[in-house]
């Protein structure tokens, strides 16, 4: 058997990952300005965000039905004969049920993870799987891995956007409360504030201290995204690198889908166990 692992663009996978594991992905829609992009492929991240630095209005849909077909189908004809398929939780976007309608029509089986979160910490769960499969691991294992990985998988970041979160509902009551720059944690679909502090320098200590607390005492692998500050992602790449709970780290980009919620200048981590 050769099962194939596909995902969805919200889990902003970088190509180290897609390669190393050969992951297929679907494009997720982002609207800017009524005009409808499939994320990725009609649209880069970077003219993304100079529109919304211009002031359009943006917002994400779930992928159509088809579009989950034609990966599928693009994973049969490549040799695949089951996939996993692996996403942004149900909780947050109409994804899986697009996926659920394209199953039913698959030329191969499919086996869907409802992740129950979004942005990097699908890609974990990706990362997860990819792992059991590069060692021989049968579909089960893999799909068990990925499941243990959405239970165990943590995220720490400071948003650039704060009234996108807040109009999209995502920034929990009180998270933004006080002076200074909120970190917060991404929790059954809220950003929940787990420190307050001075300015982005201190934000990235509170961060890294936030992982290492998480961790506890267990190596992570970690991802580090950033959108277009690069420079405060390469400051907290360099924070977390000697840390001990860090078995690896990967750089990813923040693009469209999730920066339409969170903004330019929003730097973060998501980390499981490796």
């Amino acid at each position: 058997m050769t099962t194939a692992l596909v995902t969805d663009s919200n889990a902003q996978m970088p190509a180290e990952l897609r390669d190393r594991y050969g992951v297929r992905v679907v494009p997720l829609t982002v609207v800017v300005d009524g005009e409808p992009y499939r994320e990725g492929v009609e649209i880069t991240t970077a003219e993304f965000y100079e529109r919304l630095s211009a002031g359009a209005e943006v917002s994400t849909s779930a992928p159509a039905p088809g579009d989950v077909m034609k990966v599928y189908e693009e994973a049969g004809a490549a040799g695949a004969t089951e996939i996993l398929s692996i996403h942004i939780g149900s909780n947050t976007s109409g994804t899986v049920n697009s996926v659920k309608l394209a199953v039913d029509a698959s030329p191969v089986p499919v086996d869907v993870v409802d992740t129950g979160t979004a942005s990097f910490a699908v890609a974990c769960c990706v990362w997860a799987a990819g792992e059991v499969l590069e060692r021989g691991g049968k579909l089960g294992s893999a799909a068990a891995a990925a499941r243990a990985a959405a239970d165990e998988v943590g995220n720490v970041f400071i948003v650039g956007g704060l009234d996108l979160a807040r109009r999209g509902g995502r920034l929990a009551e009180g998270a933004d409360a006080g002076e200074g720059v909120p970190v917060v944690a991404l929790t059954g679909g809220q950003m929940q504030s787990v420190a307050q502090v001075h300015d982005v320098e201190a934000a990235v200590d509170a961060m890294a201290e936030y992982l290492q607390t998480t961790a506890a005492g267990k190596p992570q692998r970690v991802g580090v995204g950033d959108a277009v500050a690069r420079e405060l992602a390469d400051a907290f790449e360099a924070r977390l690198r000697p840390l001990p709970e860090v078995a690896e780290l990967v750089r990813y980009e923040i693009g469209p889908s999730v920066g339409a919620h969170t903004g330019p200048g929003t730097v973060g981590a998501c980390f499981f166990p490796a």
